[in-house]
């Protein structure tokens, strides 16, 4: 595919990401532009002696404000935990991206002081996975009916250390996802060997912070996972994970910063791997598995290092990829269907909107491994196509000239 066909500074990820975009706006995934809603909400676990966790709950509402009726639905919960010094406003960048998409949001503001307990906080994000739970099935909660079975522990910084600290020995949560976990006492690297979820941790090569090499890199190297991924943001930092944060930003002046990009390409990063993962993971939607993982190998943004042996993970999943030809396309475009498709199967192109453009059943016995789909007709742009037969995924996507 020529350079000058794509947008400046357009790299392959990105347009994994556009075409992702697509998939996620997808008529049949339920759970799109959501109004945010909000509410406070004091629990309190008396499994520790009454412990007050108050949390800030970002939630998939019919109307934007606080305290308005939940969306219909059932969305997975993310329960997040803060950076030292930090207030839950400052992942607002997160809430802002991931509640339109369905998911909801739980912050606690415990342990923000100068002296935190490790070991109290991961036990907080542990709770707030059960106790969101509890309130999806207490017909007296707003959330009542509105907890998908699926969840995640994610946190930033200190909260990414805790975080692994609250899935040690913890099979409640669904998945975790760390950025920038620092060392916590209790050990957050020493935690991950028991650790066994599915994980997605994030660095960033200029982090002064908490630098990779003693940090999240030991921690992914520790993790019994049998599926985890690791994404070294290149030319990130510690904060960018964030929100721009005043405290976070006096944490970074005593240390060497050589960033490269931007707070809002980090984030852009740190999104578009993030809802890969979530919505494989958390949503069950099978088809962005490969997209994920090439993706992550493929990306000139990071470096990576993923392991995944869970079988039930792969089952049923071929990270192959449709073979397009020509591309760019004006009229007819060929498609390469698998050696592995020998039965009839469903083949679907969307705009990135969404649209389904093209949609029809192909049999590969009659109409050979390779299909013509008459393209002349479709408005300049990219398109995503997807090959689907037997719970296998196959996608490619191509520029209508």
């Amino acid at each position: 595919m020529p350079s000058d066909q794509l947008q400046p500074k357009m790299d392959k990820m990105k347009l994994l990401l556009l075409i992702t975009l697509a998939v996620l706006a997808s008529p049949h995934l339920s759970g799109q532009n959501h109004p945010i809603g909000h509410r406070s909400m004091n629990f309190v676990d008396p499994g520790r002696n009454d412990r007050p966790v108050p949390s800030e709950i970002y939630y998939p509402a019919q109307a934007a404000g606080n305290n308005t009726p939940v969306a219909d639905g059932k969305f997975p919960v993310i329960v997040f935990g803060h950076g030292f010094l930090m207030p839950y406003s400052a992942y607002s960048y997160l809430t802002n991206t991931l509640v339109p998409l369905g998911y909801s949001l739980v912050f606690t503001t415990t342990e923000g002081g100068l002296i935190p307990d490790h070991a109290e906080y991961g036990a907080d994000l542990a709770f707030l996975i059960l106790r969101m739970k509890s309130e999806g099935a207490d017909p007296s909660s707003p959330f009542y009916l509105h907890v998908d079975s699926t969840s995640a522990v994610m946190g930033h910084s200190m909260g990414g250390g805790a975080s692994f600290l609250a899935c040690k020995n913890n099979t409640n949560p669904t998945v975790m996802v760390t950025l920038a976990a620092a060392e916590t006492n209790p050990s957050a690297i020493e935690a991950a060997t028991k650790v066994v979820i599915p994980n997605l941790v994030f660095a960033a090569d200029e982090d002064c912070v908490t630098p990779p090499p003693q940090n999240q890199q030991p921690m992914y190297d520790s993790l019994a996972s049998a599926c985890k991924f690791y994404a070294n943001i290149k030319g990130g930092g510690h904060c960018y994970f964030a929100d721009y944060n005043i405290t976070c930003s006096l944490g970074e002046i005593g240390c060497q910063q050589n960033f490269t990009i931007t707070r809002e390409e980090q984030h852009d990063v740190t999104l578009d791997f993030s809802i890969l993962f979530f919505d494989y993971f958390l949503k069950k939607n099978g088809s962005v598995l490969s997209i994920f993982i090439d993706s992550l190998g493929s990306s000139t943004r990071i470096s990576n290092e993923m392991k995944c042996t869970t079988t039930g993970v792969y089952s049923g999943f071929d990270r192959s990829a449709l073979k397009p030809c020509p591309n760019p396309v004006s009229d007819d475009l060929m498609i390469c269907l698998p050696e592995t498709a020998k039965t009839r199967g469903r083949i679907v192109i969307r705009s990135l909107t969404g649209i389904q453009i093209k949609t029809g059943s192909i049999d590969p016995a009659i109409s050979g491994q390779v299909i013509r789909i008459d393209v002349s007709s479709l408005p300049s742009g990219f398109y995503f196509v997807e090959f689907s037969f037997n719970n296998k995924f196959f996608h490619c996507s191509f520029i209508k000239n």
